[in-house]
Parts: structure tokens; sequence; C-alpha cells
């Protein structure tokens, strides 16, 4: 059974005891209202170095299992951070760090337009320095006893100009990679094809996001969550699909499914170009 309010109410409030932690959000699909029975309930640790990972570890046993596995801060890579996949009372929940000066400095970065995809194990686009305030933005404050993450999420609410600016300004890369795949074909290299189209279609996604002024924090659904952006090309998940599903090592078929791409890349250039107006 899923935790209750009360229930992570308790936990947020037992974990901004330990020292090192300022406070605790939810985020995933509960935060969003459309987790299901069998959803993880995702928690955002948002810490301070040093971060007493020994008492995380005590808490764990307490309410999980003894020997749960509590990371230090950088177990899951450089930009999952680290946390702790637990089972409480028989559902998961997971821990996930987030270094509150870290996500000042992203917030900062986002600000002015600034972003990187950055390599992660696990997300095979990258992760964007500007998911952590996006995670904020989206996210629903359990514990907060100093007030500094509502104060810093009642700014991060407010998409900046200058980021969707800069995002859609990035449509330049898929513009590139289209004529990197179209060298290609003449070697049926659909391995190489399939890798510039999923670049392809997750910078579109991030761009028609930016657009549109709404945070997107993960590759997970987003296609399909770009595609439900009011303004959006018509059809937009489903003619990614189309491309991807038109590769083989036919040269004939990846001729039609970077066609198929580019054509998508042009639409989502004008879509953003209106929506920025």
């Amino acid at each position: 059974m899923a935790l209750t309010e009360a229930d992570l109410t308790e936990l947020a409030t037992r974990l901004t005891a330990v020292p090192g932690v300022c406070g605790v959000v939810l985020g995933g699909s509960r935060a969003r209202g459309e987790h299901t029975p069998d959803s993880d309930t995702d928690l955002g640790l948002y810490y301070r170095a040093p971060l007493d990972t020994g008492r995380l570890r005590e808490l764990a046993a307490e309410i999980a299992a003894p020997g749960a596995t509590v990371t230090e801060p950088g177990g899951w890579g450089p930009w999952v951070d680290g946390g702790s996949w637990l089972s409480v009372g028989g559902h998961p929940v997971d821990w996930i760090y987030r270094d509150l000066e870290r996500v000042r400095r992203c917030w900062a970065d986002a600000e002015q337009g600034r972003y990187e995809f950055h390599s992660q194990t696990g997300h095979p686009l990258g992760v964007t320095g500007f998911s952590y305030p996006g995670e904020l933005a989206l996210g629903r404050i359990l514990s907060d006893p100093a007030g500094e993450l509502a104060a810093l999420q009642g700014r991060v609410r407010v998409y900046p100009r200058a980021l969707s600016e800069a995002l859609v300004a990035g449509l330049w890369e898929a513009d590139f990679l289209i004529g990197l795949a179209r060298k290609a074909v003449s070697r049926g290299d659909s391995a190489y094809v399939s890798g510039c189209l999923f670049r392809v279609a997750g910078v579109c996604a991030h761009a028609l996001h930016g657009a549109a002024g709404r945070w997107l924090i993960n590759e997970k659904g987003a296609v399909a969550a770009a595609g439900a952006l009011p303004g959006a090309p018509e059809r937009f998940p489903a003619r990614v699909d189309a491309a991807f599903a038109a590769v083989s090592g036919d040269p004939l078929h990846l001729s039609l499914a970077i066609d198929i791409a580019a054509d998508i890349v042009l639409e989502t250039a004008d879509a953003c170009a209106m929506m920025l107006r």
C-alpha cells in the first residue's frame, strides 16, 4: 500500500532532522497527481554538504530493512547524484539527493539561457542542468524548516525567457544531425542513424517545451509530452514513431526515416517560432 499523506509528512520530518538535509520534496507521478498504486514514491533530499549518510542509513534501517543501501553523494553518478531505493511497508520509496547549492547554480545558468546535456548512466540523451530547478518547480515541498526551498520554488516556477530562446536556438543541432545521418545511408548503418534520430527527437522535444515555457526534466515520456503541448506539430509523437519504424539496413528505408525526421525538425522550428511570438 502506498504511503499516506500522514506517512509522507512524518518521514519528511524525520529526514530533515538528519544533519545536512535542508528539506524534502515529493516528485514524480505522485507530485503530479498521476500516480497509480504501483508507482514509486520519489523523495528529493535537498542537502548541503556535509550530508550525514550514516544517520540516513540508520533511518533507512528503521523504516525499511537492516542493511538497506544508502549511497554517498555522487554514488549514482555525477548528475543523478545518489540516494537509496527502499521498500517501506512493501511500497517502493526512492530517496534522491539534490545538492541545494548546485540547484541554485543550475537555476542561475537557466536564467541566463545556459544549458548542457550532461553524460549520465541511464540517461541516453543526457541530463540537463536545468532539470534540477525544473524538478523543484514541479515538485511538492513536504518539509522545509528554513523556508529555503519555498523561496527558491517561487522563483523557478517562472520559466526563464532566456532558456526558452536558447532551447529553440538549439534546434541547429537537430539540423546538423539530419545531415550526419544522411551520410550513413549508403553504408546501411541503421544503428548510427537510429542514434541520430533519437537525439533529433530529444532536441525537438526540449525546444518545444522551452518555447511553451514548460519544464522537461527527463527523456522518459518526452516525445508524448511534447506532442501534447498547445501549438506542437501535428501528430508529433506518431511521426517520431514512424521515423523509427522505418529504420532498417535498407538504404531506402533509412532515407525515408531521415526524411520524416527532417520534416519534423522544420515543423518544430516553425511551431517554436509561433509559440515564442
